[in-house]
């Protein structure tokens, strides 16, 4: 297959691929400056970057300078498009939207949501607006909802199937069943729901699809089948330039398929983790109680929350696993080696030149 570049609006990059943004301090500036530089589209999480102690009593402050930190490292690293992924069910979301723009960004990504206010934060129209959805019913939503209120489509379209990692956009019906909601299902109908605002509005909307992507085969099925690139975040982790403690990266390797399971998450939403001694304290009721000075997401049930998530994934992140909550994609239990993000590009070029 010859490789087609993935055009966004006005920005372009050779190799069809995001990088799927991992929040609490997973995709970090050095990760998405790396993916960038290889040809695709690197993603910095702007969730959870701030320091967990001093977001105690300064939360929007001290997430928004952590943000601007980021995104000037990413662009001391490279000239190429950076995106921020921003979850709608962030206190906070609004700040950080407009702080990209401030410095900057020009593709923002939003999803934990429908993000059905995105356009209104975002004044200037060179920013490109991607949301990400679970379904061809959730983007004729956010694309009519976008037309009718601020006569503006989106610039690209991401679509999340049931395999990917962190929170889910489905039910957990609907993920004991994913053959019924797999990308190959559910890529037509976010097509067929594009399509009319193209029309509209005279330009393509590209259509991103995620979840469950491991391979250049992989990429190359999605292509074919319409999509015009994948996103990819778990085999990221496993990289050089990730920068999540050795620990984090440890229990992905060490992940087999039994392991990876379903959870509810405090923020509402089913999620998909590894299985470790942290899981097990919850199962057990032997974790610390909880306490939340933080209030960082609005469909948190702090009254019937277990545990909290953002100190759960910062555990992660600095290596505590007997704390930490480690999220990931279906097919980590296929890793296993540490790569270069070089690498693991070259790799998927290979393999989708080679379909």
């Amino acid at each position: 297959m010859k490789i087609p570049p993935l055009d966004i609006g006005d920005i372009h990059v050779p190799f069809p691929l995001i990088q799927g943004g991992m929040g609490v301090r997973v995709s970090l500036a050095r990760l998405a400056a790396a993916v960038t530089n290889e040809g695709g589209i690197g993603t910095i999480a702007s969730v959870g970057l701030g320091d967990i102690e001093k977001s105690k009593t300064d939360f929007d402050n001290v997430s928004r300078d952590a943000l601007v930190y980021e995104i000037r490292r990413a662009k001391s690293l490279t000239d190429g498009p950076i995106a921020v992924n921003i979850m709608g069910v962030l206190s906070n979301a609004r700040d950080l939207v407009q702080t990209s723009v401030r410095e900057g960004i020009k593709l923002i990504v939003s999803g934990a949501s429908l993000p059905l206010k995105l356009p209104e934060m975002v004044d200037d129209a060179t920013v490109k607006l991607l949301p990400i959805v679970s379904s061809g019913r959730a983007a004729d939503l956010i694309l009519r909802t976008w037309d009718k209120r601020y006569a503006r489509t989106a610039d690209a379209v991401i679509l999340e199937g049931p395999l990917a990692g962190g929170h889910l956009g489905f039910s957990f019906e609907q993920l004991r069943q994913p053959e019924k909601f797999s990308l190959e299902v559910l890529l037509p109908e976010v097509l067929a729901a594009v399509k009319p605002f193209e029309k509209k509005y005279g330009r393509k909307i590209p259509v991103i699809a995620g979840g469950g992507v491991f391979t250049g085969a992989d990429i190359a099925r999605l292509l074919q089948a319409g999509a015009a690139g994948a996103q990819m975040a778990t085999r990221f982790v496993c990289t050089e330039e990730c920068e999540v403690a050795p620990e984090f990266k440890q229990a992905y390797l060490d992940a087999k398929e039994d392991d990876i399971v379903l959870i509810q998450s405090p923020v509402g939403l089913p999620g998909r983790a590894i299985h470790n001694q942290f899981l097990r304290s919850i199962e057990n009721d032997t974790a610390d109680r909880l306490s939340c000075p933080y209030r960082c997401l609005t469909t948190c049930n702090i009254a019937e929350a277990r545990y909290c998530i953002a100190k759960a994934l910062s555990s992660a992140y600095q290596g505590d696993m007997e704390k930490g909550l480690v999220f990931c994609g279906q097919n980590a239990c296929r890793l296993n080696k540490i790569v270069t993000v070089k690498e693991l590009i070259a790799e998927l070029r290979t393999e989708l030149e080679a379909y």
